[in-house]
C-alpha cells in the first residue's frame, strides 16, 4: 500500500472515530505528563513540589536491613516500590531526554529531575553489589489488603533483594540499563554524578550476567503475579548491553548483544525489552554508520511491521476507534511504549534518509510520524468517548482514578490517620477523587473503545509510571512536529 492510500486510511479511521479533528495542546500535555512523577515520589519531597496534597512518605524505607532505600517512585496506585518497573521507568525517562531533549524547551530540567529521582534510588539499591541488589520495598500482598495514603501507611515495609545465590538477571539487567541511560543524561550536566551512574551500571550488568537466573524464581511470593518477569531475562541482558554500549562506547557490549541471538516480539514493556534494545542498537547502524550493528536494523523493522496498521505482518489489533490494542489490562502502556519506539525510529530514518518495507507497503519517516500522532491524539481525547485518558487534560478525563493518595483527602487537610480498613470507603465511593492526579495516564479503554470510570476497575482506571514514561519523549516529539 502506498503512502497516500495509507494516510487516507488513517484520516478515514479517525474521522469515523470522532467526526472532528480537534486542535490539541501537545506541549501542555507534555508538561502535565511530568507532574505525575511528582505524585509518585516516595521519600522526603523537595521544595517546589507542585502537588500540594502530597507529603513526605516512606522515610524509614530500608531500615529493616539497615540500608537507606528512601526515595524512588511508587509504581502505580499502591504504596509498594517495585524495583523492576521503577528501573524501566527511569530508563525510558532517560531515553526521552537523550532522544528528544532538544525538543523539551523549559521542561528539560524538569525531565532531568524526574530521571534523577529514579536514578538516585537505584544507586542506593545497587551500592551493595556484588553481594546484593535491593529490588523492592513493601510486601504487595499486605499492601493490597489496605487502602491508605502513602504519608501515613500502617503496613510493614519489608525489603527484598537478589543475591548470587538467589539471582535476578532480569531486574539487575534493567537496573544496569537505567543507570547507564541516566549516566548519558547527566554526562555534560554533572560529570561526577554521571561517572558514578556508569560505574554502578557496569556492576549491575556484571552481576546480572555472572549470576544468571530470574528474580521471579528467587522472590516469587512477592513479585508474582504483580511484576513477574514473564519474558525471562535474556531481553534484559540484551537491553542492558545495548545501553552500556551506548554509554561507554565499549564494543564488547555490542559483541555481547550480538551473541544473544534474536527472539521475535511485538511487545515492548516493563517486562519485554527485545524491541527497545533492537531499536536502540539499530540507531548505531542507521545514524552512526556502525556496520557491526547492521543486523539490528532488520530486527527493529520486523517489530515495526508487526505494530504498524495495515502492515501485512501486523500482529497486534487496532480498536474500531484506531487505538493500538495488545493486551487486556492497562493497554495504554503498550500504546505509549510502541509510540515511543516509532517516534525514535522515524527520527533515525529521517536522519539517515532511509525507508523500509512491510511487504509491499513502503514505510517512510512521515508515515510513522502520522501513526504516532494518531495514537497520541486518541489518548488526549480524539476517540469515540471524546475523553482524554490523561488526567487533568481537557474538560473530560477520568474522575475516579485507582490511586490511594488521589482518592483519600490529603493529610494536609485531614490530619487524622486513615487506617488500613477505613480507607476502603474511598475506594468504593462513587464520588470523584478529591485530589487531581495531574498528568497521569490511566490503563485505558478496552478493545471496543469502552471505558468505565470506576475506581475499582483497576485494569482501566489505574495509572502507572511505566505508562507515562515513554509518553514523555513522544509528546515532546509530537509537539515539535505538529504544534507551532
Amino acid at each position: 500500500m502506498g503512502l497516500k492510500k495509507f494516510s487516507a486510511f488513517l484520516v478515514l479511521l479517525y474521522a469515523c472515530a470522532v467526526g472532528t479533528n480537534a486542535t490539541l495542546d501537545y506541549r501542555g500535555a507534555f508538561s502535565k505528563s511530568l507532574v505525575f512523577f511528582e505524585a509518585q515520589r516516595s521519600g522526603k519531597l523537595p521544595r517546589g513540589e507542585r502537588l500540594s496534597w502530597r507529603a513526605d512518605s516512606g522515610l524509614n524505607d530500608g531500615s529493616a536491613e539497615n540500608v537507606d532505600l528512601t526515595g524512588g517512585y511508587y509504581d502505580a496506585g499502591d504504596n509498594v516500590k517495585f524495583g523492576f518497573p521503577m528501573a524501566f521507568t527511569t530508563t525510558m525517562l532517560a531515553w526521552s531526554v537523550i532522544e528528544f531533549g532538544k525538543k523539551m524547551g523549559d521542561e528539560l530540567q524538569t525531565t532531568r529531575a524526574a530521571v534523577k529521582w529514579g536514578a538516585d534510588y537505584l544507586l542506593k539499591a545497587s551500592c551493595h553489589l556484588p553481594d546484593a541488589l535491593y529490588v523492592q520495598v513493601g510486601n504487595p500482598n499486605e499492601d493490597h489488603k489496605c487502602w491508605e495514603r502513602a504519608e501515613d501507611m500502617t503496613t510493614s515495609r519489608p525489603v527484598y533483594k537478589v543475591t548470587p545465590s538467589n539471582p535476578g538477571s532480569d531486574v539487575a539487567g534493567e537496573t544496569a540499563a537505567a543507570l547507564a541511560a541516566a549516566s548519558i543524561v547527566f554526562r555534560h550536566v554533572d560529570a561526577s554524578y554521571s561517572k558514578n551512574l556508569s560505574a554502578a551500571a557496569v556492576k549491575a550488568f556484571t552481576f546480572a550476567d555472572k549470576y544468571k537466573g530470574s528474580y521471579s524464581d528467587s522472590l516469587s511470593s512477592v513479585v508474582c503475579p504483580f511484576y513477574c518477569s514473564y519474558s525471562g531475562f535474556q531481553d534484559e541482558l540484551l537491553w542492558s548491553a545495548a545501553w552500556l554500549h551506548k554509554a561507554t562506547k565499549d564494543s564488547s557490549y555490542l559483541n555481547y548483544a550480538k551473541s544473544l541471538g534474536s527472539a521475535d516480539s511485538d511487545t515492548f514493556s516493563w517486562d519485554n525489552k527485545f524491541p527497545g534494545a533492537r531499536v536502540l542498537l539499530a540507531r548505531d547502524y542507521l545514524v552512526q554508520k556502525n556496520e557491526a550493528a547492521s543486523e539490528f536494523r532488520e530486527q527493529a523493522e520486523k517489530y515495526m511491521c508487526s505494530v504498524l496498521p495495515n502492515s501485512p505482518s501486523m500482529s497486534v489489533k487496532y480498536t474500531p476507534g484506531g487505538l493500538l490494542y495488545k493486551l487486556t489490562g492497562s493497554n495504554l502502556q503498550y500504546v505509549t511504549s510502541s509510540s515511543f519506539l516509532m517516534s525514535s525510529y522515524s527520527k533515525y530514518l529521517r536522519v539517515s534518509k532511509q525507508t523500509f518495507k512491510c511487504g509491499e507497503m513502503t514505510v517512510t519517516p512521515s508515515l510513522m510520524k502520522e501513526v504516532v500522532k494518531k495514537q497520541v491524539d486518541y489518548i488526549l481525547g480524539v476517540n469515540p468517548k471524546g475523553m482524554s485518558y490523561m488526567v487533568g487534560y481537557s474538560n473530560s478525563f477520568p474522575q475516579r482514578v485507582h490511586h490511594r493518595d488521589a482518592s483519600i483527602p490529603s493529610l494536609k487537610l485531614s490530619s487524622s490517620i486513615v487506617g488500613c480498613d477505613k480507607g476502603f470507603q474511598y475506594l468504593y465511593a462513587s464520588s470523584s477523587n478529591p485530589n487531581v492526579l495531574t498528568g497521569a495516564v490511566v490503563g485505558g479503554p478496552d478493545e471496543n473503545d469502552g471505558f468505565a470510570d470506576d475506581r475499582n476497575n483497576y485494569p482501566q482506571s489505574e495509572p502507572a509510571t511505566y505508562i507515562n514514561a515513554p509518553l514523555v519523549g513522544t509528546l515532546a516529539y509530537v509537539a515539535a512536529n505538529f504544534q507551532r
